[in-house]
Order: structure tokens, then sequence, then C-alpha cells
């Protein structure tokens, strides 16, 4: 196996708190998400009371360029689990589809509805809370994880930013723990919207609870209405090792970058991935985390060039080649794991894999992400290829 963490270019070094059995308190627009920090990640046995501020040795900044956070070649893969954290509740505009039409997938935008949280976890300690499946196989050593979440803190109400590098995590048939961000968190705000995304590495705490069902809660995102909209969601992105697997490189990037409306290809965002070693024909996939993508709303894309030139536009049965985010959670056009709830249009949060095998069937050195906007905007947050290796 080759492995080469990527070191983090922030200031200052944080390190996640977790710990069982904590309750902590306190309230909790676009994506890709952060800079690379594997060298001084572990976990402490120290959580701060209720209601204390994120860490201040992370910092926050309103752009950040997406960068490579992991990289591996080894016989394994690539998994993920992923939930939004808010939904409609009642219908605030006369053109709107109902609210219970939406959730199973018609077509509709946060800001024609009220939004308020969902809650699985029957705890009254919490008041936002899901859970999704995380299908590591039966065998697989976990090599990485690495948790995402973020939101829109302006809606009908203000949240405030200090409570975005925290959330509380519970592994399959575990308590609670509390995980902050290890790393610079982007935080953006403009007139409609203060959006937001932060990240930890839960390597330790993935490698415990292993595959199920896993719960995150108190993430911080507003609730109520607004002519931008409440979104908000969280993703675990976890590397794999399995004998039995093919020869993989698999790559994990991140940063926070916005899609101004109506930018288009012309003023759209590119993400590179090199140091590929992929044969023609070679099988891959590609996983995105946006935020913001409004279903029905057309004008965003997303393109795969490889080094060879051969360009493919990334889409599939759920999301079509002009509207590629467009609030789904799915793998390959379909859902793949369980969710609670299980809502098709999460109505501004996006986690969605793409199969990259047509961009691949002349083999690849490298390929080049290209992200559109669509006409209102959205933000970028999270990237993951997987792509088979020679052997």
């Amino acid at each position: 196996m080759i492995s080469s963490p990527i070191s983090d270019k922030v200031h200052s070094c944080f390190v996640p708190l977790i710990e069982n059995g904590d309750r902590l308190m306190g309230s909790s627009r676009r994506i890709l998400g952060t800079l690379g920090l594997l060298s001084c990640l572990t976990l402490s046995a120290h959580v701060p009371e209720a209601g204390a501020a994120a860490p201040a040795g992370v910092r926050e900044l309103p752009r950040v360029p997406f960068t490579q956070r992991y990289q591996a070649v080894q016989h394994g893969g690539l998994v993920r689990a992923s939930n939004s954290a808010i939904s409609c509740r009642r219908e605030e505009s006369d053109q709107a589809e109902p609210c219970a039409e939406v959730k199973k997938g018609a077509a509709g935008v946060n800001g024609d509805f009220e939004m308020f949280y969902d809650e699985v976890d029957k705890d009254p300690d919490t008041y936002n809370s899901t859970r999704a499946e995380l299908k590591v196989p039966q065998g697989a050593k976990v090599s990485y994880a690495r948790l995402y979440w973020g939101g829109n803190l302006r809606v009908g109400e203000q949240k405030p930013p200090q409570d975005n590098g925290r959330v509380l995590v519970s592994e399959p048939g575990g308590a609670y723990k509390a995980v902050l961000a290890d790393t610079v968190i982007g935080h953006h705000t403009d007139d409609g919207s203060d959006a937001y995304q932060a990240s930890a590495d839960v390597t330790p705490l993935v490698r415990k609870g292993g595959a199920g069902m896993w719960t995150v809660a108190q993430l911080n995102v507003a609730m109520g209405h607004s002519e931008v909209g409440a979104w908000g969601g969280w993703t675990l992105v976890v590397a794999y090792e399995h004998p039995q697997e093919p020869l993989r490189r698999i790559s994990l990037w991140d940063g926070f970058e916005s899609l101004a409306a109506g930018a288009g290809e012309a003023a759209g965002e590119t993400v590179e991935v090199t140091g590929l070693d992929v044969a023609p024909g070679a099988t891959g996939r590609a996983g995105v985390v946006a935020y913001d993508g409004d279903r029905g709303t057309l004008g965003d894309s997303l393109t795969v060039t490889a080094d060879s030139g051969r360009r493919v536009n990334v889409s599939d049965a759920e999301n079509p080649f002009n509207d590629v985010m467009n609030s789904t959670i799915t793998e390959f056009g379909r859902p793949s794991f369980v969710r609670q709830p299980e809502h098709m249009n999460n109505l501004g949060y996006d986690a969605d894999v793409f199969d990259l095998s047509p961009a691949l069937s002349g083999g690849a050195r490298s390929l080049s992400f290209r992200f559109a906007g669509e006409s209102q905007g959205q933000f970028l947050g999270v990237l993951f290829v997987q792509t088979d290796a020679r052997r």
C-alpha cells in the first residue's frame, strides 16, 4: 500500500475532542471544504462544557481553495454515509408543490417552504438528529475517515457561528460523542445567507464503530422561512482496505467554494486530480458534497476531462446533466444505503456518487473536474475519487 496524507496549510493545529455520553447543548449557502491536517489528529478525553464556543485554534475563512486531504493506493475503496438535517414543514409559496410530495422527490426549492429540523433520536437534549448507514465491507480495515457538516445559519432565525465547529456523533449502538472541527472552517456571509462547512478526522471512532447506522445531531443550521431558504447536512467519507478487492487509487479533496448565481461554465470551479495510473477501460467513481443546489433550478453541471482530452458530462437518472446538484443523496442514480429520514428531495443538500468509467475509457493520468453553477448559485464542499490502479 502507498499512502500519502497531505499536510494542512492552516497556521495552527487543533485536535478533535470526543468523549462518551456528552450532551452538548446550544444552537448548534454552498460547498467543498478544506485543507489536510493528518499529522496532528488524535482523540482527547476532555470535552468543553455545554454551550462552550468552538475551539479558538480553528480559524474561519470565507473561501477555502480545494486541497487534497488524503490519498492512497491500496486494495479497497471508498464508502460514505450521509443525510440532510432539515426539511420542509409547510408551503410558504402559492407555486410550491405540497411538502409531502417534495419529500418524495417532486421539484421544489427551500425558499418556498417553512423549514424545520429532522429529529430521529427521541432525545430531549438534541434539537436535530438524522441517521445513515455506513456500509464498510465485512473484513475491511478502515484506513481513514472524515466527517463533514455544514448549513445555512440565517433563515427565520440567526444561529451563532461559534457553534459551527461542533456536532454530536453516535456510532451504531453507541452513545453520543462530541466531535469538534480540527481544520479551518469555510464560512461565507452575504446578503441572503450565512453558509459554512466544517470537518474532523474521525478515523479512530469509525474503526471502533464500524458498519451500521450512524447518527449526527446538533448540526448548526437555522430553521424557518426566507427567500434564500434553510439547508444543511452531513457526510461521513471512509477509505478502507480489503485484500480481496482490486488495487485502487483513492483521493479525497475538500474546500469551500461558492459558485455565483448564473456563473455558468466560464466562471465555474475546477479541481485537478493528478497522479493517476488508470488503464484504458478501467472503472471508477466520484463523489460530491454540495450545498444549496435546488431541484428543478437548471444550469449547474459537472464535466470531467481526462488528460487524453476526452470530456464527459457527469450525470445519471436522478441527476440530469443540467441539474446535477439537485438535492439528492444517491449512488449511480439510486439510493444505496438506509437513511432516517430518507427524503428524496433534500432541499439544498447534495451528496452523490457518480460513475466515472466513461471518462476513463481511454485511460488517464489526471482528471479535471469542472463545476458550473445554477442560476441561483451554490456552494461546493467535498470531492472524493476512486479509480482502478494498474497492478
